[in-house]
């Protein structure tokens, strides 16, 4: 799959990593070529097996992606329409595509994240940031408007009800140890860290087997909005999902013979076996 003529970013892929680079004018504003790229590159993603994990980071050192272009903002409409007639907006439509890919995504943030640029980083599966450079804000309460690239309903699923008003009423910056806190990111890391964390955790996933990756991240997107019971028979459904394309019973058999389990020893080591048996295919 080749991963090129993006205008607002570049796409580097080794090892079954992808590396998403946004480098799009002084700001990396959210605009419609920046739509554009990301629901081509989303396109692509979707048939690509070979990547498992899409890393998202910026050129810039002070933006990772600033918030959506106020010049198609300018242009709204003013007329209220009914429920049946609202659409999802474009950048709703995008943000939801990426979220679905089966890849794991990674935000990789060590600049500022606002408005539209954080609901892209809430898209993405996992969020890491650096401290004392990056910063974060939804900002359209002030502006006489709410988040509306999918951040209203996926701050209140990432953060609570409580904490997801804080934030966006409070219109405010927060910074990496506040985002934490709040639990809009995975984790806070110093500036010289966040490179070989997120690196080494990428590294990790990418020896998993890809249908293996995109079972478990469906099946804990669809558990959030469903009942107990309906959530259920959806992790019965995609475990056998992954059962038909991936060597897992073969794994498991191969366990099974060499009486794995009952080792104690094994059992203190489940983080190294756990890739050792990444040689049975």
């Amino acid at each position: 799959m080749k991963y090129e003529n993006f205008q607002t970013f570049t796409v580097d892929v080794q090892d079954a990593i992808a590396t998403v680079t946004f480098d799009f004018g002084t700001v990396n504003v959210q605009g419609q070529e920046m739509l554009a790229d990301l629901n081509s590159l989303a396109m692509r993603l979707e048939r690509d097996r070979s990547v498992k994990v899409v890393i998202f980071q910026s050129a810039n050192p002070e933006v990772w992606v600033c918030h959506y272009d106020t010049e198609l903002l300018k242009d709204m409409s003013t007329e209220a329409v009914s429920r049946d007639e609202a659409q999802l907006l474009d950048l709703q439509a995008v943000c939801e595509r990426i979220s679905k890919v089966p890849q794991a995504t990674i935000a990789k943030i060590e600049g500022f994240a606002r408005g539209g640029g954080h609901e892209l980083a809430l898209a993405l599966d996992m969020r890491f940031v650096a401290r004392g450079k990056y910063k974060f804000m939804q900002m359209e309460v002030g502006m006489g408007i709410l988040p509306c690239g999918g951040g209203a309903s996926r701050m209140a699923r990432q953060t609570g009800l409580g904490k997801a008003l804080e934030i966006i009423l409070s219109a405010q910056d927060y910074d990496a140890d506040d985002a934490e806190r709040l639990g809009t990111i995975n984790k806070a890391l110093d500036p010289d860290e966040i490179g070989p964390y997120v690196d080494a955790l990428a590294k990790r996933i990418a020896q998993f087997p890809a249908e293996s990756i995109n079972a478990c991240k469906q099946m804990v997107y669809e558990s959030i909005d469903r009942p107990i019971q309906d959530a259920l028979k959806a992790e019965a459904y995609w475990l056998y999902q992954a059962t038909s394309k991936t060597p897992a019973v073969k794994r498991f058999g191969i366990a099974d013979e060499q009486g794995l389990e009952h080792d104690i020893e094994n059992q203190r080591k489940w983080g190294e076996l756990v890739m050792k048996v990444q040689e049975i295919n």
